[in-house]
């Protein structure tokens, strides 16, 4: 099989190439004339990677069964998505653990790549969309039985820098390979780098979870961790999620952060939830009631206001063609949106190179095709 257009891969621009493969691997790479592509300009981008996604397609990670997870994770899928971390929310342990154990039936089978727990060792004080009530201090006890039950597929947690027992928190994340992700917290600046320091000296690869958001605003008096994170970035020792959807973060916000520290530093992330792919209406993500309007999604409210953000309902590749076609740099967004891939240490993915899996988007960003170990998604 083979697609014609023009690449746009980690590694640049490349005008009028063809690409072909075999038996889901990229057997050749050639340029051709202008004449051979077609008519209406076509994009050959990789699959791009999405490592804090909450569900989509009407199915929620955090709660429901195997079927309606298996769907969700499809879905992304078909829009592009080739690496997936499901992630959960902050549950009590009896409904988180069994959870784990299901979505590790996921990751065996080769729906989704791994893990993400968002939570339950963050800060009730910038809680978000996660339930409070389920919110509890670092328990390493507690995330011990958590890593077993995902069966060695827990790849990513979120946790606030300033909650108890970090340091043993980490070694477990040392120990079985764990990106510890920074997040839901109301840390100040030295308590967040220094958590960062500490992972780094630990061997734990960091992330910030959803940069800017569930944490206080940078102040120039009092910067805080969303300033902490963008310095550890800088330093290389962390990679931040962006939301890049235009809700969770204004697109001059996004511009900034990849000219500032890079876009090798930064990871688009979707953080949806089941409403990704659906019309607006009344959905839940974990326990609580959410309510997307306008394809926002916000928690519900007794008194029928609309509460915090509460997940995304876009796909990577939403944020992809938002920011190429409003003018970004696309090399630079192409590499936000595969940073992924290269956390989790999966290097025959992410790049349009011979050899490498045919996970590949085609695109005129009207008319999408996307194929996962070249097979055709639909």
């Amino acid at each position: 099989m083979h697609e014609t257009g023009t690449l746009i891969t980690p590694r640049g621009v490349f005008p009028n190439r063809r690409v072909e493969w075999e038996h889901g691997i990229i057997t050749s790479i050639e340029e051709v004339s202008a004449s051979d592509t077609p008519e209406q300009p076509r994009y050959l981008l990789p699959g791009v990677a999405d490592l804090h996604n909450h569900g989509g397609a009407g199915a929620s990670f955090p709660s429901d069964p195997l079927p309606a997870c298996r769907s969700a994770a499809l879905h992304h899928r078909a829009h592009g998505t080739s690496t997936l971390l499901a992630s959960t929310v902050s549950l009590p342990e009896e409904l988180l653990l069994p959870q784990l154990e299901l979505l590790a039936q996921l990751v065996h089978e080769g729906a989704m790549v791994g893990i993400h727990a968002e939570g339950p060792f963050v800060n009730t004080l910038r809680c978000g969309a996660q339930d409070p009530a389920a919110i509890i201090p670092g328990d390493p006890a507690l995330f011990s039985r958590m890593i077993d039950a995902a069966q060695g597929t827990l790849r990513s947690v979120t946790l606030a820098p300033e909650t108890a027992h970090l340091g043993e928190l980490l070694e477990l994340c040392a120990e079985h390979g764990i990106i510890a992700s920074f997040g839901h917290t109301d840390a100040d600046f030295p308590t967040t780098i220094t958590a960062v320091r500490t992972a780094a000296e630990l061997g734990v690869q960091v992330t910030a979870t959803h940069l800017f958001n569930a944490m206080p605003p940078i102040h120039h008096r009092n910067p805080g961790a969303a300033a902490a994170l963008l310095r550890a970035a800088g330093e290389d020792l962390a990679v931040v999620e962006l939301v890049a959807d235009g809700v969770h973060l204004d697109d001059h916000t996004v511009e900034f952060v990849l000219s500032t520290i890079g876009a090798g530093r930064t990871s688009f992330v979707s953080d949806a939830m089941g409403a990704a792919g659906q019309a607006d209406g009344h959905y839940i993500l974990g326990r609580l009631a959410v309510t997307v309007q306008d394809g926002v999604a916000r928690l519900s409210t007794n008194d029928g206001t609309l509460g915090a953000i509460a997940g995304g309902t876009s796909h990577v590749f939403d944020q992809v063609r938002r920011h190429i076609t409003a003018g970004l740099d696309p090399q630079a967004v192409i590499t936000a949106a595969t940073t992924g891939h290269r956390l989790l240490g999966l290097t025959d993915r992410g790049d349009l190179q011979v050899g490498m899996r045919a996970d590949i988007i085609s695109t005129s960003w009207t008319d999408t095709r996307v194929y996962y170990g070249g097979e055709l998604q639909v």
